[in-house]
Formats: structure tokens, sequence, C-alpha cells
């Protein structure tokens, strides 16, 4: 289909909602909030749909699901995104020059950003509520593979939309063909931004084929750093979180560097993973102290591949290092610059980590699991960028603002 009517109504919209009150936007996302939770069977009924349709074996299978306690969540986000301020129209600088111009630098809206993703209906309330409280319209760009669950969650928002007169064209969801995407990503003059939500694969597509402007929420190939001051209690509980809490999210763990005069906790530090059947790729170094000590058929030698890899399921390598210096470099080498964590009691070490690991989310002492714009208190995230123009990190009501100059005179004019 020819795409540009479609984009052209949307642009029509976006720039009518600078002028919604505040108390108007936070309504609209409470009753958004309120519909998925008495929508819950219906939802959940049309993503069974798109459920069938794929092997639960495949690593986007649990991204696909919607379950009952997570429309609890994403309803609780959106009602938490309700109750933060509104980023449009902050006074960011202010100076009065000697001439007496008044000039304010003042937060704006995008205007009209495009959401390129897979198989996570979730995105689909996250990006609209992100995007209506910062006063942008948004181009929905999902995949066939939750077709009918976006579909389906599209059709409540638009309700509750039409209720409040808002122009329902606010929020698009574009068909699900490969043509779509490349007018998407073409959209010159109707389109400001483009953020793609997926796998590498996605993201590097994105990149090489849009005319517009990407933000990249990349791929997290995530470390924990097991240090030689690291204590072995709570390295257990944080590598086994950061592993298995939701092996399918972009910030679950992917290799454990472990400092080769701690190999003897190795054992202790993945015990509890071979309860969740979690398979091990470990160096030599490691694959030696684990032998006998973690169950041989979860247990195989790293190779290569073994590292710099998002296994977005239940595998995890492990990478000896003789020092600190050698597992920044190891780091350095494979990170993706998402997320990365060390595990110390010397303070000296972990402010130098901090300052040395060039990632969008530094850790000391706890999980990566926490890379997540609910957990930095930002109600719910559009993608967790991983570049330095702009956004980096978890991105919210505040990155989905520009801004421009305002300046103000009384008849000046200038030499």
């Amino acid at each position: 289909m020819d795409c540009t009517p479609v984009f052209q109504r949307v642009l029509k919209a976006s720039r009518k909602l600078n002028l919604l009150e505040v108390e108007t936007l936070n309504c609209i996302l409470n009753e958004v909030a309120g519909e998925a939770l008495a929508q819950t069977e219906y939802i959940l009924s049309e993503n069974a749909r798109d459920l069938a349709r794929m092997d639960p074996s495949d690593s986007r299978y649990d991204r696909l699901q919607l379950t009952p306690e997570r429309i609890e969540g994403i309803a609780g986000d959106m009602r938490a995104v309700a109750r933060l301020p509104y980023p449009v129209g902050r006074i960011l600088s202010e100076t009065i020059r000697p001439n007496g111009l008044t000039i304010r630098k003042v937060s704006v809206p995008f205007g009209v950003i495009g959401i390129i993703y897979e198989a996570r209906p979730n995105v689909t309330f996250d990006v609209f509520s992100l995007c209506l409280k910062s006063g942008n319209a948004c181009i929905l760009k999902g995949g066939s593979d939750a077709i009918d669950s976006n579909t389906a969650i599209v059709g409540l928002i638009r309700k509750v939309l039409k209720k409040y007169g808002i122009d329902e064209h606010t929020l698009t969801l574009l068909p699900a063909g490969r043509e779509e995407t490349m007018q998407l990503l073409n959209a010159r003059g109707f389109v400001d931004l483009i953020i793609p939500r997926g796998s590498q694969n996605l993201i590097n597509y994105v990149r090489e084929n849009a005319t517009i402007p990407v933000i990249e929420t990349g791929a997290g190939i995530c470390h924990t750093y097991f240090e030689h001051s690291g204590d072995r209690e709570k390295g257990r509980s944080i590598v086994f979180n950061a592993k298995t809490r939701r092996v399918s999210v972009c910030n679950a763990l992917d290799c454990l560097v472990i400092d080769e005069s701690r190999l003897s906790d190795l054992p202790y530090l993945v015990e509890k993973m071979a309860g969740k059947d979690v398979l091990i790729y470990a160096d030599e170094k490691a694959f030696s102290v684990l032998k006998g000590n973690y169950p041989d058929h979860l247990l195989e030698p790293a190779t290569e591949a073994s590292f710099g890899t998002e296994f977005l399921s239940y595998k995890m390598s492990v990478k000896t290092v003789s020092g600190f210096d050698e597992a920044l470099d190891h780091i350095a080498r494979y990170s993706s610059k998402h997320s990365e964590a060390i595990i110390a009691e010397n303070p000296d070490r972990i402010d130098m980590f901090r300052k040395l690991v060039d990632a969008a989310a530094v850790y000391s002492n706890t999980s990566t699991a926490y890379t997540d714009g609910a957990q930095f208190g930002l109600g719910a995230e559009i993608g967790i960028s991983t570049q330095k123009l702009h956004a980096r990190g978890p991105m919210a009501l505040e990155e989905l603002t520009s801004y421009k100059w305002i300046v103000e005179g009384d008849g000046q004019v200038r030499p």
C-alpha cells in the first residue's frame, strides 16, 4: 500500500497535540490503563493467536507472550507515566542579552516518531504512553509475529482517543509488510525520528536503509566481572538474577568474567544455574574448574563465538582473566555498550571500572536486570539507547523531546 496518505494524517494529528492540557493527557493514559485491565481476556485471546504461530523454543516467544500479570504491569507503568511531570515547555536555559533580548531554550516534542519492532506487544502500550505524554504522534511498524496482539491493543487505545475527541491517527499501526517498512524509513518530511526495537539484524537494517534520523536501541551483550575482592554471596545472587530472571531481554547477563585468583569460587557462583538448565560455555581454565562441579550436559568448552554473543536464552559464557586490566580489555572488545557490571569490595576498583567502562549503564554490586525505564523511575521506556548522540540508556519522556529557542524582543534590530 502507499503509506503517504497515512503519513500525512499522522503529521496533521501531531500538530494538535501541543494544544492539549496535561490533565487531559493524564486522563487518557489512566483510562487506557483501565481499559487494558478490563479487556485482559480479549487481549490475551488475540495474543494467543500470535503465540500459536510461533515455536515455543524461539527466543522471541517469551517477549511475545502476554499474561494477566504482565498486563497489570503495563497498566501500572502507564499510570506511572501519567504521574510524571510534563516534559514539554520546560525552560532549559534563559538569558537576557546586553541589548535587552530575552533568549530561552524550551523543550518541545519531536513531532512524529516511528517505531519499528518485533515480537513485543508491550511496546505498543509503552510507546503510546510515552509519545502521548511528550506530545508526539507515533507510527508503529510491528512484525507479523505480533500482528493480532498489536491490532487489538491499538484498537483499544484508539477507542479511548475518540472518546476524548483526539484524532485517532495520533497512534497509527502500519501493515506488517516489508514494503511499508521501507516507506517508513524514507518518510522524510512526515516522520522526525525512527527508533528500532529488536534484534541486531533489525537494528542494522534500519540504520542502513533509513534516510531520516535513527536512535539505535542496540543489542545487549552484557558482562559481569567478578573481581578479586568480590563477595561470593553477593556474586552468587547477582549473577543468578542477571542471567535467569528473564533470559529473553536485552539486559540479561551473557558473559561472566572472573578473576583467575577467584576461580575456586566459580562452582559456587554458578551452582544455582544448573537448576535453570543454563548451558555454560567456559574457557579452558574455567572449564577445568567446573568439570565435575557442574552438570556435564550443561558444560561446553568456549569458542570465539561464545563471546560477543547476545544469547537471549539459558546460555552464558565464562571468561577467566589475569586481572583488572584484562577484564577491561575483554569487555571493551565484546561489549555492545549496553550494561556492564562489577562485583567488588575494593572501592578503588569500583571507581576505576565506572570511569573506564564505556556503556550506557555501569553497575557495581548489583544486577544488570535493572536497566529498564520503569526501574530507573522513568515510568516506562521506549528503548535503551546504546549510542551517544541525543540519548543514552533508557529513553523515556525527556528523551522524546528536543528543544527550540524562543527569542523575545522589543524592537531591537541587529547593527
